[in-house]
C-alpha cells in the first residue's frame, strides 16, 4: 500500500523511482500544503514565489519536502473541503492565501500548523487571540492596515479629479469583505465622498454592476481585495475600460492586467515572507510562538495606458513614485 507521501511523490514527477527507494526517501519529509483562493494559473506568480523562496532557504521540492498544491478557483466556498482534504493528507504545515481559506481550515484542524499569508483582522474572525500572541495553531501576515482605504481612496481622487462619487465591488461570498467595506466607508465619510457598493455573488454579476456603476455615474470604482476579483482581473479590467469607469485595487496583478491603479500589498512578498515562517515551525518553533506579521511593504502601481484609454492625466509626481508604471 502506498502512503501518502508516496502518493505525492507518485504523482509530482518521480514515476521512473521504484517504489523501494521512494519509500525509503520520501517518507521522512515533511509535507507542506499550499491552498490558494484563485485558479492554478492565475496563481502561478505568487506560488512561484513561495516556491523560489522555500528553495532558497534550502528546501527543494521532491528531495528535501513536498506540497500538495490546491486552488479554490476563486469561489469562497470551497474552503472547507480544501481544508479537510489537507487534513486527510496530513500535513505538516499548510499555507493559505486569504482569510476565508484560513477560517476554513482553522475550523477544520487546530493540531496542524497554518500561516496565513494574507489575513484581514484575524483577532475579529478568531484566528488568533492577539497579534503579538496569536496563542493557536494560526500565524501569519496581515493584507491590510487600518490606514489603506483612506489612502487608496485619496490617491484614487488625486488620479481623477474632482471626484465626490466612487462606487465599490464587493463579493457577497468573501467574508473579510465586511471588514475591508466598513474601512472604505469610514474613509470616504472622512474624505466627502460617497461611496456607493454594488455586492456580486458570481462573474456573472460583473456586467450588471458595470451598467449600474456607469448608470449612477461615478468617478471611480473601488475594487476591494478577494480571491474571485484577482481570478477575473483581466474581466474586471475589460469592462471597466468599456464602461469608461477608472478603477482603484488592493493589488498591483489588477494593474498588470489592465486596471487602472492600485495600492497595497506585494502578494509576492508576503508569500515569500510565508515561506520564511513556515521554516521556522519545520524547524520546530510553534506558531503560537511566531507573532502575526504587518506587512512590511505597500506598493503603488499605475496603467499609463489604460489611463490614455480613459482620458485621465495621471500626475507626474504620483508617476515617479509609483513603484510600477505600465506605458
Amino acid at each position: 500500500m502506498i502512503g501518502r507521501r508516496e502518493f505525492i511523490t507518485l504523482f509530482g514527477g518521480a514515476t521512473a523511482w521504484p517504489l523501494g527507494v521512494i519509500a525509503q526517501v520520501s517518507t521522512k519529509r515533511p509535507l507542506v500544503g499550499l491552498v490558494n483562493g484563485q485558479s492554478s494559473a492565475s496563481a502561478a506568480p505568487v506560488v512561484t514565489a513561495f516556491v523560489q523562496r522555500m528553495q532558497e532557504l534550502g528546501y527543494v521540492a521532491g528531495r528535501d519536502i513536498d506540497i500538495a498544491y490546491r486552488y479554490a478557483d476563486g469561489d469562497p466556498a470551497r474552503g472547507p473541503a480544501l481544508a479537510d482534504e489537507m487534513v486527510r493528507l496530513k500535513s505538516d504545515v499548510v499555507v493559505t492565501s486569504n482569510t476565508q481559506l484560513a477560517i476554513a481550515m482553522k475550523q477544520a484542524t487546530a493540531a496542524i500548523p497554518i500561516v496565513a499569508a494574507n489575513i484581514t483582522d484575524p483577532v475579529a474572525f478568531g484566528l488568533v487571540a492577539s497579534h503579538a500572541r496569536p496563542g493557536g495553531n494560526v500565524t501569519g501576515i496581515l493584507s491590510t492596515l487600518d490606514t489603506l482605504p483612506e489612502k487608496q481612496l485619496a490617491l484614487a481622487a488625486e488620479v481623477v479629479r474632482g471626484t465626490v462619487k466612487m462606487a465599490m465591488l464587493v463579493d457577497a461570498g468573501f467574508q473579510a469583505h465586511a471588514i475591508q467595506r466598513k474601512g472604505a466607508d469610514a474613509a470616504a465619510a472622512a474624505l466627502a465622498i460617497e461611496l456607493l457598493p454594488i455586492a456580486v455573488s458570481s462573474p456573472d454579476d460583473f456586467d450588471g454592476a458595470f451598467q449600474s456603476f456607469a448608470r449612477q455615474r461615478v468617478s471611480v470604482v473601488l475594487v476591494l481585495q478577494g480571491p474571485m476579483f484577482l481570478d477575473e482581473r483581466h474581466r474586471i479590467a475589460m469592462l471597466a475600460i468599456a464602461a469608461r469607469l477608472p478603477t482603484m485595487f488592493g493589488f498591483r496583478e489588477h494593474v498588470e492586467a489592465g486596471g487602472l491603479m492600485s495600492y497595497g500589498i506585494d502578494l509576492r512578498g508576503n508569500l515569500r515572507r510565508a515561506a520564511e515562517l513556515v521554516d521556522k515551525i519545520l524547524k520546530g518553533t510553534k506558531p503560537s510562538d511566531l507573532p502575526v506579521e504587518l506587512p512590511t511593504k505597500f506598493e503603488l502601481a499605475i496603467n499609463l495606458k489604460t489611463a490614455k484609454a480613459l482620458g485621465i492625466d495621471v500626475p507626474l509626481h504620483l508617476q515617479q513614485l509609483a513603484d510600477e508604471v505600465i506605458e
